[in-house]
């Protein structure tokens, strides 16, 4: 039975070794500190570096992940491909290696109508037993996918069967409406890095899906205001809110430029190193002014700990 997502889910950062291979070990030692400091559950989304990675090492890391995380909590991997095709069968590997969801952008190269957009999402639903996250990125990349067409998969598979984790712009109504259009049946997740975070949860998401670079962060916002306590998220909101305020200026490449930077400085990865091609590099002002809104991250951290 697969395990319910709910909560803080984290979204791995793929570490890369010198000679362009994926770090297991590093791997293995980010997703062991995200289970230490509060994550309900791993995933994999486009900050993992997805679409730069082979099929088989597609297939590896899900694999991977599904190994390291050892029952914790729930696994799920992200499956976007360019074909419906491709898509399933990253899906169908995904359940055969053990990952309790899937999560599925569009294809990117592709302007799809909103009936072949739900021919491309059934076809996954129909073509695995364990649930379908769809993902709408097109705050960053790729296409919109309209509420009506998200009504028409719930209304077909349940919210047992589809969830969902709306990213278009602007972030918080879309998350309303597509709350209100569902009557509220529909499982949401948001995925802003904890910038729209607070926004998010009043709004009555189901969890959240950060990278782990900030992720101690995400945790303690998170549970502050399930128990109420506004003065103790804002706290930490506000130094989180600062930092992904520096990677939204680069899109894409900005979160993964700050993030694998944050995931060296912790000592969980032992390089930087990204994927190419990428379009933009952290420059040394910014990678300056990173730190110092990380070292206010710990401060309220330490000051909420007591």
């Amino acid at each position: 039975m697969p395990k319910k997502l709910h909560g803080v889910l984290a979204i791995a950062h793929t570490p890369f070794t010198d000679t362009d291979e994926i770090d297991a070990p590093s791997l293995k030692r980010a997703v062991d500190w995200s289970f230490d400091v509060g994550a309900d559950g791993i995933g994999t989304g486009m900050v993992s570096e997805t679409m730069k990675l082979t099929s088989d090492e597609r297939v590896s890391l899900a694999e991977m992940l599904a190994e390291f995380v050892a029952g914790r909590g729930p696994v799920f991997v992200a499956v976007g491909a360019e074909s419906t095709k491709q898509s399933l069968a990253f899906a169908v590997a995904a359940e055969k290696a053990g990952c309790d969801a899937v999560m599925a952008v569009p294809p990117l190269t592709a302007k799809l109508s909103e009936a072949h957009l739900v021919d491309h999402f059934r076809a996954l639903a129909d073509g695995i037993g364990i649930p379908v996250i769809v993902q709408d990125a097109s705050g960053y990349v790729g296409q919109s996918i309209p509420i009506s067409a998200c009504v028409k998969l719930l209304d077909r598979y349940g919210p047992e069967k589809i969830l969902f984790k709306p990213e278009a712009n602007p972030n918080g109504p879309t998350l309303s409406a597509l709350r209100d259009a569902t009557a509220g049946r529909a499982t949401i997740f948001e995925g802003s890095g904890g910038i729209f975070l607070i926004d998010s949860f009043r709004r009555g998401i189901t969890g959240t899906m950060p990278g782990m670079d900030l992720l101690d962060g995400v945790v303690a916002i998170w549970k502050a205001l399930q128990r109420g306590d506004e003065q103790a998220a804002y706290r930490v909101y506000f130094p989180v809110c600062a930092i992904v305020a520096l990677q939204l200026q680069a899109g894409l490449d900005g979160f993964l430029a700050v993030e694998k930077y944050l995931m060296y400085e912790r000592g969980l990865f032992p390089s930087v190193r990204r994927r190419r091609p990428y379009g933009w590099e952290l420059d040394a002002e910014t990678a300056a002014e990173v730190d110092r809104l990380f070292a206010h991250l710990q401060k309220a951290l330490v000051a909420q700990a007591f």
